[in-house]
């Protein structure tokens, strides 16, 4: 059927998505929980299908396709319930490629970005600081200009596929007394000296791998710089539109499918006489979170929509992030109460998904910063500018 925002062809895309996914995924699923390791070979898989190549340029291997097929990918990633197994999906796809393919040389992206299409190899963000949280500005890992290269000393921890990945896209100070303005991007490969990873155990997102990640005197060559020196504050802040929309994407699908499994479970359930659905109770509070959470989806398309156009949506964006998740949380929270003893349940699937989708308010800037980042845009008036080469 036909809508305002995807075609016949973005639903073909979604069953072939959602068949791979039960049929290649799923049923790995408990175990990449339990391990907190995604097998490889998945990757390679997903490579193959070209679900990492989505929006990327034809050259390196990308199909070059417009930004619902993410949506898509992100949507259905949502409905196997495994937060984790997701996220190592999306901040590979997302996060350090949208840096390879937006700052990187011709040389970085023939070499790293064609591998991470194919899924030969996996890459990570490393922006969040143990000491600096959401303040990217306050950053402290540096990278000291040595010649031929440059030297990075430093820690970062939250970092998704930080154990396992093959490349590390990081941000470090070139010029520390410039504060945010002295920041650069740089891709360093694993195999480099001086790299130590710890995984983090974490109350969700269990299938993925989090890490705290310490560089000690890491040796990173001149050809390794992405973009211009000094100009990584305006990059991260000019991908945060993705990623903060991307979070609430995530949430308005994780929040759907909880809602349809419950609706599911409502129907079967049977309590003094009648199925639960027919409690006026449980059925009001229920269309009230189904109202919720279709009106962040119908946000989050038109953010969609404006992004694949060109339009800078930071605004739009933290707002998605910020409100989308908080649905997300109370809509599973409600679902939970609503399955009643099985909810708390490991064998039934809101259980983890409370868990995972707790992550929400917090990874990729928490709800707290984006107030303030909305309220200088709302209030204030400040205007935040893409990039200009």
């Amino acid at each position: 059927m036909m809508n305002l925002y995807f075609t016949e062809e973005h639903e073909m895309f979604r069953k072939s998505l959602r068949e791979f996914l039960q049929k290649e995924v799923v049923p790995h699923i408990e175990k990449w929980e339990e391990t907190g390791t995604i097998d490889r070979f998945i990757w390679e898989k997903f490579g193959e299908m070209g679900y990492f190549g989505l929006n990327y340029p034809e050259k390196y291997g990308g199909l070059n396709l417009d930004l619902f097929y993410t949506v898509i990918f992100l949507e259905e990633l949502q409905r196997i319930n495994s937060g984790g197994f997701a996220a190592a999906m999306w901040a590979h796809a997302y996060l350090a490629m949208t840096h390879l393919n937006a700052e990187g040389t011709e040389d970085i992206k023939n070499e790293y970005l064609a591998k991470s299409i194919t899924g030969e190899m996996i890459g990570c963000l490393c922006i969040t600081e143990p000491f600096g949280g959401s303040d990217v500005a306050g950053m402290r890992t540096t990278a000291k200009d040595q010649g031929d290269h440059y030297l990075i000393n430093g820690s970062k921890t939250f970092i998704t596929n930080g154990v396992y990945s093959d490349y590390l896209v990081v941000a470090a100070k070139t010029s520390p007394e410039l504060g945010a303005k002295g920041m650069s991007i740089f891709l360093v490969d694993r195999e480099t000296p001086g790299i130590a990873a710890t995984k983090l155990n974490k109350l969700g997102w269990r299938a993925s791998d989090t890490a705290e990640i310490a560089f000690d005197n890491v040796k990173v060559p001149k050809k390794n710089l992405m973009g211009d020196e000094n100009k990584g504050f305006g990059y991260i802040m000019q991908h945060f539109a993705l990623e903060r929309l991307i979070m609430g994407v995530n949430a308005h699908a994780r929040a759907a499918y909880a809602l349809e499994y419950t609706l599911g479970y409502m129907k079967e359930r049977t309590a003094f006489g009648k199925t639960i659905d027919q409690f006026q109770a449980l059925r009001h509070r229920f269309a009230e979170r189904t109202s919720e959470v279709e009106m962040a989806k119908q946000f989050n398309y038109s953010i969609t929509k404006r992004l694949d156009q060109g339009d800078y949506v930071v605004k739009e964006a933290s707002m998605s992030k910020l409100l989308s998740t908080k649905i997300a949380d109370e809509t599973i929270y409600d679902c939970l109460q609503f399955l009643g003893g099985y909810g708390y349940v490991e064998e039934y699937p809101l259980a983890r998904m409370s868990r995972d989708s707790r992550l929400g308010p917090i990874g990729g800037g928490t709800s707290e910063i984006l107030k303030e980042i909305i309220a200088k845009m709302v209030v204030d008036q400040k205007e935040y500018k893409p990039v200009t080469e």
